[in-house]
């Protein structure tokens, strides 16, 4: 349970990372408002139509007398925007790396500079990147509209469709949105999307910590777009961690400073210790 607390670090240290640095803050933010603006227009439209929509889907109730037409429609109907939202909250992160993959990208590897060593680079050009990303997002977004469905399916359930499966669905979130966080640092280093999830499955507990605070987070108007520069910053240190690169020794912040790494101080390749490791919270266990 440790990692819960150790992911949910993560991301407060990439939130205080681009508070340090506001102009980095400020060129992340860019890609979140072009995006915000466009699914605010979405969900709008969606909460206009989900009455029709509920309606449409259940002729077979127009003879159904007060007040169970109204429940079954009423309840069809939050199931519909729930839905919408729950799809708005993975794909708002998918979408705004996708528009914003070479502000991020920078980001990124200015996070990575701060923490000593080697910045990693794809070597691959722009056109290519973003066609690497747009894959990857798709088979996510997949996965995630299967989990989708299904959790869709049982919020009809009695008392379990109200209390089980919207925390299930927050997990679910939770566990993709770091996937499509961590991708932005992941890819420069070559990771595939198969061998990010495995990553990310045996360490699920930090994932989690990370992911399910931001999902909420982002269910606030505005609040996202605020909050991504720091995501991926924090996403940025969390991959560094997965993949046993460690931090050079870190200040409170978790930056580093070229001189604690001429010192000899970091732990570059250091690896991911176990379970009884506390050495702070850049390290998980599994």
């Amino acid at each position: 349970m440790r990692d819960l607390g150790v992911g949910f670090k993560y991301l407060l240290q990439g939130q205080k990372w681009v508070g340090r640095h506001g102009r980095w803050f400020g060129f992340g933010l860019l890609p979140g408002l072009v995006t915000l603006v466009l699914y605010a227009a979405a969900l709008v439209g969606l909460g206009y139509g989900a009455d029709d929509l509920a309606a449409w889907a259940t002729p077979f109730a127009d003879d159904w007398t007060s007040p169970w037409l109204g429940i079954l429609r009423g309840t069809l109907t939050a199931l519909v925007l729930a839905f919408g939202l729950f799809l708005a909250v993975i794909t708002f992160t998918a979408v705004t790396l996708l528009v914003g993959q070479p502000f991020y990208e920078s980001l990124s590897e200015e996070v990575d500079r701060s923490q000593g060593g080697e910045v990693p680079e794809s070597g691959l050009p722009l056109w290519r990147e973003l066609w690497i990303s747009a894959r990857d997002s798709l088979r996510v977004l997949l996965r995630v509209a299967l989990y989708g469905i299904l959790l869709f399916a049982c919020g009809f359930l009695p008392v379990v469709g109200q209390t089980v499966v919207p925390a299930i669905g927050f997990c679910v979130s939770g566990f993709f949105l770091t996937e499509e966080l961590t991708a932005v640092a992941l890819q420069r280093r070559g990771v595939e999307l198969k061998e990010r999830l495995g990553l990310l499955r045996g360490h699920r507990l930090a994932v989690l910590g990370f992911g399910v605070p931001l999902t909420l987070a982002f269910l606030v108007p505005f609040v996202a777009v605020f909050l991504m520069p720091g995501a991926v910053a924090g996403a940025t240190l969390m991959a560094r961690d997965l993949r046993g690169e460690g931090t050079g020794d870190e200040r409170e912040d978790g930056d580093a400073t070229d001189g604690d790494h001429r010192k000899g101080g970091g732990r570059s390749g250091g690896g991911i210790p176990s379970a009884g490791d506390a050495r702070g919270p850049h390290h998980l266990s599994r």
